[in-house]
């Protein structure tokens, strides 16, 4: 059995109802009701509203002048005799 207090008090909910009850219990929390579950008339549990934390935006730019480019036609497909070369295989 649900007991409510008044206009932004707490709601005292016992777990059977809590567990029935649960999606109204959710919008009473995200309106700024604290709802207390009871177990055998006793508080075990508040459902508070969370704050969603915030989100750092992304810094751009911060490996600048950290990346070394030691051959600037690395993406370039290597020729066989450069392959031979690299790799000690011989024809």
């Amino acid at each position: 059995m649900a007991i409510i207090y008044g206009y932004n008090c707490d709601m005292k909910v016992s777990v059977a109802d809590a567990k029935n009850q649960l999606p109204k219990l959710i919008r009473a929390a995200e309106q700024g009701q604290r709802v207390t579950i009871c177990r055998h008339g006793k508080p075990v549990v508040d459902l508070i509203r969370s704050v969603a934390g915030k989100r750092k935006k992304p810094r751009l730019g911060t490996l600048r002048g950290r990346v070394i480019v030691h051959d600037p036609d690395w993406w370039k497909p290597m020729a066989h005799e450069e392959v031979d070369e690299m790799f000690g295989t011989g024809k």
